[in-house]
């Protein structure tokens, strides 16, 4: 999906997701984000789950999609607090759930655990017939566990793979989602997400194979790109 100057084919703000996660966000700063999101027709907007009614009753008669997480940041949550949250969640209003795999149980090699935690999330998700995005959480992953954890993913039949949560030492970079892409292939999606503040980077993401992108930026890429007038050939 390279980017194209000229003609909108695809606006770039359809692959953002606006993202708000401090532990210090407001009601105030949220309904500044969702009218953003308004704005410029962004993707999706993901906050912390106590404004999930907040955040549906603002974006109910949009196109925008609503996104809430599970085993978030940390990802070594009990399966059933995980499977509670996302259930929860969704009945709040989300139809995206974005949980964060168990890293230390990954990186420790205890693969069929990571597989259970991943299929009963994905699960419970999919008999709401609502989007389940796993988290690898890349910085903290040899290359090897990058492909490991993609394998887990698309085996537990989650929707997408994505990068980072935003909270461990690095974000998205373009070689992981060009990785993450090469071996999911064409049968699952691919978020970046995390250290997204440009549209350089943005466009970059997308070209490796992104298929959405978590920022919180959105706002200002999508009028970089409007500047700009660039788009996605897609």
């Amino acid at each position: 999906m390279p980017a194209n100057c000229g003609a909108l084919v695809q606006p770039v703000a359809r692959y953002l997701d606006s993202a708000l996660h401090k532990p210090e966000a407001t009601p105030e700063d949220v309904r500044k984000l969702c009218a953003e999101a308004l704005q410029w027709n962004i993707a999706g907007v993901y906050t912390n789950p106590v404004y999930l009614p907040l955040v549906a009753d603002l974006l109910k008669n949009s196109t925008i999609t609503v996104g809430s997480i599970a085993g978030f940041p940390l990802g070594g949550f009990l399966t059933k607090t995980k499977v509670f949250e996302a259930i929860t969640y969704i009945e709040m209003g989300a139809s995206e759930i974005d949980m964060v795999l168990s890293v230390g149980q990954l990186k420790a090699g205890e693969y069929q655990a990571v597989l259970d935690d991943i299929t009963a999330v994905a699960d419970a998700v999919h008999s709401k017939g609502k989007i389940i995005k796993v988290i690898l959480e890349t910085s903290l992953l040899t290359r090897d566990e990058k492909i490991i954890a993609c394998l887990l993913a698309q085996a537990g039949k989650a929707d997408f793979v994505k990068t980072s949560t935003g909270f461990s030492s690095a974000g998205a970079t373009v070689e992981d989602v060009d990785l993450m892409r090469r071996v999911v292939g064409t049968t699952m999606k691919v978020k970046a997400s995390a250290g997204i503040h440009t549209l350089e980077k943005t466009l970059a993401l997308i070209h490796a194979g992104a298929d959405r992108l978590g920022t919180s930026k959105a706002a200002l890429i999508s009028a970089d790109a409007e500047k700009l007038k660039v788009g996605i050939d897609g």
